[in-house]
Order: C-alpha cells, then sequence, then structure tokens
C-alpha cells in the first residue's frame, strides 16, 4: 500500500484533490480510498487530506503518518506545519512555490519537486487555486495516476471550459514535472 498525504489550507481543495486523485487511481486499476481530516474547520485553517492506494482492498481507516508522497499546496504551512513527518528516504514531495528554500525540513532521501502551482493556475484559470495542477505533478512524480485518467476524473467533477481550464493547468504541471525526471 502506498499513501499520499495533502496539506493545504482550508478553502484551497485540498479535500477534491484527494477524492479526485482516488478516482483517477480506482479508473487505473488499484484500489483508493481518500479521506480528509479537519481540525478547525473555516477557510484559511491548515488542513490535511489523504489517499491510499493498493492492489488489494484497503481496510485501514486511520490518518496517514507515514506518507511515500505528499503535496504541500501553500509553501507557508512548511514554517507553521511539519508537512515532511513521517516521511522517509524514497518518498516523493510536490510543493506549491516558485522559491524552494526549505531544504534543512525535507528528510533524506525525500524528493521533491518545486512547481509554481499559483502562476499556473492564475494563468489557466484565474484563480490561485492549484489543487489540479499540482495534481498534475503528482501524476508525473510518482506515476500512481495516468494524465488520461486524471483527465477523466477532472472532466467528471467539472463541465465545459472550467473542465478544460483544470485539465490544461494539470497537463502543464504534468509536462512540466516530467521533463524534469
Amino acid at each position: 500500500m502506498r499513501e499520499l498525504r495533502i496539506h493545504g489550507r482550508g478553502g484551497q481543495g485540498s479535500v477534491t484533490a484527494a477524492e479526485l486523485i482516488a478516482f483517477a487511481a480506482f479508473e487505473g486499476g488499484v484500489y483508493s480510498q481518500a479521506f480528509p481530516a479537519f481540525g478547525v474547520e473555516r477557510r484559511g485553517a491548515p488542513v490535511q487530506a489523504f489517499v491510499r492506494f493498493s492492489d488489494e482492498k484497503i481496510r485501514l481507516r486511520s490518518q496517514v503518518y507515514e506518507p511515500d508522497y505528499i503535496i504541500v499546496q501553500d509553501p507557508t504551512l512548511i514554517g507553521d506545519v511539519d508537512v515532511f513527518k513521517g516521511m522517509t528516504a524514497g518518498g516523493i514531495a510536490i510543493v506549491n512555490t516558485e522559491k524552494p528554500d526549505f531544504d534543512a525540513r525535507v528528510p533524506e532521501g525525500v524528493k521533491v519537486y518545486a512547481v509554481d502551482a499559483t502562476t499556473i493556475a492564475l494563468e489557466e484559470l484565474g484563480v490561485p487555486i492549484t489543487n489540479t495542477t499540482l495534481m498534475g505533478a503528482f501524476a508525473a512524480a510518482t506515476g500512481e495516476i495516468k494524465l488520461e485518467a486524471l483527465e477523466h476524473a477532472l472532466r467528471s467533477r467539472f463541465s465545459g471550459s472550467m473542465a478544460d481550464k483544470n485539465v490544461r493547468a494539470a497537463e502543464r504541471a504534468y509536462n512540466l514535472v516530467g521533463g524534469a525526471l
């Protein structure tokens, strides 16, 4: 079983990202599970969402304490929350930032992909909602979900031009990270 922990702030779409990643993984033929954890339920408060991937049925229902992967939607969380907690060598972190100046906090052996998802989201969506952009980066960096399955998940959630914009944002990040591999 592989596990993903998503760190964001209320209103950034962390829960939606977890649901859509799990949907895309299931479309790709693996069992998946997505669920959130809330502290203070208000816009801007730190939130976490989780996804599990497995070739077998998933019976575990706890939060994710030792993730194989993390996505950090808001880089200011790195100073407020230990987003890398529980990660070990071989882990992959996708961080929304244009300036990855947090190396001292990254556990040894964890690969970090810095993606300026805010700029991509602003250019493609017109708003700084980065979840779908970071989903594209996650797909490229981990191989847990295929781009085609991610596109299908996005089009199942959004319609018309909003679906097209979210797919373009995900594709841009996918190509950006895919080119860095």
